[in-house]
């Protein structure tokens, strides 16, 4: 179950440029149980969303960092919540959101949970098992739905298929920012290249780096888009 987060505020303070951000990341997989020992997940390690974390604490912003069941931990510095499912997530990004400047969604969340969770370990047999899926919530969309004018939303896209197009979408419907596209190749990885389409913009590629190298860079963007935002809200 989630740990507790910083407490609640209503709204967010505006930002003045160059002040500390404080900045909510989501990382890894979540775990949407069939049984008491089986479940439906992904192949994420959570290291692009750790990353971001350790570059953004080292630049000397407040971080919140919301993971589900990796094998990493934590840079110095940042608060790291541990949840399972992508409820769980759900809840405590919700808990965390109101009183931070951005959103870095980085987390692999499982679209799916099973209809039905069995109390204890099903027994195999010969007969098929099916099982009835439902769509868990869209974490990033319902975030983005609820971020105040000052709030800025970054998201990521992983895609195996017509990758910019889809990117492009998702950066649409989900009213982000920017997206951060990358590919199935990245997982497990610990280097990756990245595709990045701030929104309004043109697609800037970003080299085959080291995810903490590249981290840095996204962290970067992330300064510029608050800037951005600081300043237009005083003009």
């Amino acid at each position: 179950m989630p740990t507790d987060v910083p407490p609640r505020r209503s709204k967010p303070a505006r930002r003045r440029a160059g002040a500390p951000l404080r900045i909510l990341i989501t990382a890894g997989p979540t775990r949407e149980y069939i049984d008491s020992v089986r479940y439906l997940s992904n192949d994420s390690s959570g290291a692009m969303g750790f990353a971001l974390a350790a570059a953004a604490a080292a630049r000397g912003h407040r971080v919140t960092l919301i993971h589900g069941p990796v094998s990493l931990a934590a840079a110095r510095g940042v608060h790291a919540v541990s949840v399972i499912s992508a409820a769980e997530m759900l809840a405590a990004c919700r808990k965390a959101w109101p009183a931070r400047d951005v959103l870095i969604m980085a987390a692999a969340v499982a679209d799916y949970r099973p209809a039905m969770r069995l109390d204890s370990k099903r027994k195999k047999s010969s007969r098929d098992f099916v099982l009835k899926l439902r769509p868990t919530v869209d974490i990033l969309a319902d975030l983005s739905r609820r971020r105040q004018p000052t709030q800025r939303v970054i998201g990521f896209a992983l895609e195996d298929r017509n990758a910019r197009r889809n990117a492009e979408s998702k950066l649409r419907r989900k009213n982000l920012d920017a997206i951060v596209l990358n590919s199935p190749a990245a997982i497990g990885r610990a280097r990756s290249s990245v595709e990045i389409l701030v929104c309004g913009g043109r697609w800037r590629s970003l080299p085959n780096a080291p995810k903490g190298q590249t981290a840095r860079r996204l962290i970067r963007l992330a300064e510029e888009l608050a800037t951005v935002r600081a300043r237009s809200q005083r003009t």
